[in-house]
């Protein structure tokens, strides 16, 4: 692929995954927020709509998963990444200029919507345009962009805060005021970048080929790699689809898919119940029992989003190069040996720098593996015609054990403590290595059409 060739591919990948950056910032601003917000509104007295304001958007990010898929294979992946980006947009806008509590969960689940939406198409659309040769690396670039969409709204949060609570001791008048409202419409920037840019990508050439467009097709496949690159890729798609059925929610229970969908839900779970996602968003809970001040934990919380974004790039290098299987075996493996190792310190109450360094070392471990390459996998294995319903379920149950995820560690940590919570995740870990070992076929330079033929058979 020539230098000028690849930054085309650079420059649609990058504006597609810009709904990852937007994902990234929306899930994690409005935690930031909270400690303005939740005087605001009076939230104080009770945890139940604490906890409201904190998950609602998640009501939007099942139902935007679900229905991002099957209108993604009707209307087009560009559509859907313009609705992602009007979405994110209300709802930054909204969300900030509201004076009633549910008028700001409504804008909140507006933005849940957004981000099951980005979480669905972004990696598929990579998929579909990038060669099989650099695809992984390319998917990879979505993962990026959630950890930089993650860092930006930690940023945000932190200078704004700081603008508006001078006095670290208590909250201003005006900080409870408009502080939060300011964190919120930051994200206006971006989202709205996103929806101008999102214009001028072309439409997924194998959606224009599903939907009888051969022509635009085989344009799109040139632009990116040349009048051989776009035949023979042309080529390819003909000759998988020619046995297809026109794509509806019946063909994902064919028994040559079934076992790819199993595959892929699998996987989406897996990548949730590895447990990570607790230390972000209980990390106040997890560092504090680890005997850290609140100072240290927010230092604390910094090297964790700093080891997060340092350790995608190492996947976006080794993606293509070790192979998918071996980065989800480091991943598996790895996170079982550390929280074992984990629980294990809690247990026996060992406290400050060795349980700092085994967190950061589960982050790393994480970044490089399972965070990026189940989103590559996963945009990966579902044959053409169904990938965008199929990628939906997957998205849709990925969403669902996140909110499992974050709501069982509490009761977990309570009745277990956290040595007996940590253990459990090293045992899901070790499951899913089993499972990967067992049914994860290697998909590292082989044509979306290649892995369709060897999974389906």
């Amino acid at each position: 692929m020539n230098e000028h060739k690849k930054s085309y591919l650079l420059l649609i990948t990058f504006v597609s995954a810009m709904g990852g950056l937007l994902f990234g910032y929306d899930w994690v601003v409005i935690g930031g927020a909270k400690i303005f917000y939740e005087p605001f509104f009076g939230l104080d007295g009770s945890a139940a709509m604490r906890g409201w304001a904190m998950s609602s958007a998640l009501v939007g990010c099942l139902v935007g998963a679900l229905l991002a898929g099957l209108w993604s294979d009707k209307y087009g992946r560009k559509k859907m990444l313009i609705l992602a980006a009007v979405l994110f947009s209300v709802s930054a806008y909204g969300t900030g200029a509201v004076d009633n509590f549910t008028w700001f969960i409504v804008y909140r689940i507006l933005g849940g919507f957004g981000i099951g939406v980005a979480s669905n198409i972004s990696p598929i659309y990579i998929a579909e345009v990038s060669p099989a040769s650099v695809r992984g690396r390319f998917v990879s670039l979505n993962q990026l962009t959630i950890v930089i969409g993650i860092l930006a709204a930690q940023i945000v949060n932190w200078q704004i805060g700081d603008y508006f609570m001078p006095d670290k001791s208590s909250l201003s008048a005006d900080g409870v005021e408009w502080a939060w409202r300011w964190m919120f419409w930051a994200e206006l920037v971006p989202a709205i970048l996103f929806f101008i840019l999102a214009f001028i990508i072309p439409e997924s050439p194998r959606w224009l080929v599903a939907n009888q467009k051969k022509d635009a097709a085989r344009k799109v496949f040139a632009k990116i790699g040349g009048d051989k690159y776009a035949d023979k890729e042309l080529n390819e798609i003909l000759i998988s689809s020619n046995n297809e059925e026109k794509t509806d929610w019946k063909a994902l229970f064919r028994p040559n898919v079934r076992r790819v969908l199993i595959i892929g839900i699998v996987l989406a779970v897996f990548q949730q119940w590895c447990g990570i996602n607790v230390i972000f968003n209980y990390a106040h809970e997890i560092f504090s029992a680890a005997g850290y001040t609140v100072s240290d934990v927010l230092m604390n919380i910094v090297v964790t989003g700093v080891t997060n974004l340092i350790f995608t790039f190492v996947a976006i290098y080794t993606v293509d190069r070790w192979g998918r299987r071996a980065l989800m075996f480091v991943g598996s493996a790895g996170l079982a040996l550390i929280y074992i190792t984990l629980g294990t310190f809690y247990y026996f109450e060992i406290t400050g720098l060795p349980m700092l360094l085994l967190v950061v070392l589960a982050i790393a471990c994480y970044a490089m593996s399972l965070a990026p390459i189940v989103w590559v996998v996963l945009s990966e294995i579902f044959p053409n015609r169904i990938r965008g319903a199929a990628m939906a379920v997957s998205t849709f149950f990925l969403w669902v054990a996140s909110f499992l995820l974050t709501y069982t560690f509490p009761l977990l940590n309570e009745s277990l403590g956290a040595s007996g919570t940590f253990w459990i995740y090293g045992g899901i870990c070790v499951a899913g290595f089993l499972f990967i070992r067992s049914q994860l076929p290697e998909t590292k330079g082989k044509s979306l059409e290649e892995i369709e033929k060897e999974l389906t058979k």
